[in-house]
């Protein structure tokens, strides 16, 4: 076996070494790792990233719904129900991803039977493509809000955004499964190494291109917008100001999701184009279990700073309330919210 990986995809096709019989599915795929004396490089840095992540995921939700009650959850900011949504695909992502890694690490074999290995692969799709069109969102949402000072309509309890993001990944996960696309690569279970190689560079690598090429742009526009609109704003007063502030605020707060992702996923985007058309180094490989596995941790850094914000924000707001009313001045309301052309106001933090 080349140093190559299967993470997405292999191209070993040829008879085994014995030259009995051809390679049917990932299970005749060797270990990766055990014959190259990298084994436990892959999975010991895999299985204590997991656990980092799946502990700070825990924490974001737990912070959460103890700060702010669950029943006005669709009240919260749309930063704050963000973190949530990244949160729970990561712990569910981890929860998956740690049972299969154990398995492997302890027995040095790949887990059966091919319908658990199957499932694992299955939540591995699930919510590796949920975050990526979450942070897809996230970006156009932040491109809409600079330019046309408005946000998408996510509709009544977010089910637009929720059905999207995890309604297609399952469709598409559940036809893989169906068709026998899932199953190990070798290295993990995810898309089956032999039976779902393109099936994975599709279902995978394509739309993750696809995702960090659109966010890429979308991230670049709306930076150069907010750098030049607030050279224009940097002297002025009123109320278009105050809203325009606002709007690049809370595109600046979404931002850091997009910011996130690219930390998250620029390992596995660049193994995905490299693994087409060459051997893919042990390095590289390395990168992706170690960057792919801390979402939670990346998530949670992104939960501090919003409350950070947020806490800054609420002294900076209560300081000019108690300044106006000691100097006599009725206190005004600050600003949460910037009201939209058909005169309602959304949270924009």
């Amino acid at each position: 076996m080349s140093n190559r990986t299967t993470f997405f995809a292999t191209n070993s096709t040829t008879p085994s070494i014995r030259g009995v019989k051809e390679l049917v599915d990932g299970y005749d795929i060797p270990v990766y790792g055990i014959k190259e004396g990298t084994f436990y490089n892959i999975h010991v840095p895999a299985l204590i990233c997991i656990c980092l992540s799946f502990i700070c995921a825990l924490t974001i939700m737990g912070y959460s719904f103890y700060h702010q009650h669950y029943s006005t959850f669709f009240q919260w900011t749309k930063s704050e129900r963000f973190v949530v949504y990244m949160a729970l695909c990561d712990a569910l992502f981890n929860a998956a991803h740690f049972t299969d890694h154990l398995h492997i690490a302890v027995t040095k074999t790949l887990p059966r039977p091919k319908s658990l290995c199957a499932f694992y692969g299955f939540m591995l799709a699930e919510f590796i493509t949920a975050q990526n069109l979450m942070v897809n969102i996230v970006a156009i949402n932040v491109f809409i809000l600079v330019f046309y000072r408005k946000h998408l309509n996510f509709g009544k309890c977010d089910y637009r955004l929720l059905v999207y993001i995890f309604g297609a990944p399952a469709l598409g996960g559940l036809i893989a499964g169906a068709l026998g696309q899932l199953g190990p690569n070798g290295s993990f279970c995810y898309f089956d190494g032999i039976k779902g190689k393109w099936t994975g560079v599709f279902f995978t690598t394509v739309p993750l291109l696809l995702v960090v090429v659109i966010n890429t742009i979308l991230y670049i526009l709306s930076w150069l917008r907010i750098y030049k609109e607030a050279k224009e704003i940097k002297d002025s007063l009123g109320k278009s100001s105050r809203v325009l502030r606002a709007s690049h605020k809370a595109a600046k707060t979404m931002s850091l999701f997009v910011t996130a992702f690219f930390v998250q996923w620029w390992a596995m985007a660049l193994y995905g184009v490299w693994q087409l058309v060459a051997d893919v180094p042990f390095l590289l490989f390395n990168f992706v279990t170690t960057f792919s596995n801390v979402g939670g941790i990346l998530n949670g850094i992104v939960f501090i700073i919003i409350m950070r914000r947020k806490r800054e924000k609420a002294e900076s707001s209560t300081k000019a309330s108690d300044d106006k009313v000691g100097s006599g001045h009725t206190a005004t309301t600050p600003m949460h919210s910037i009201v939209h052309s058909n005169g309602h106001s959304a949270n924009v933090v």
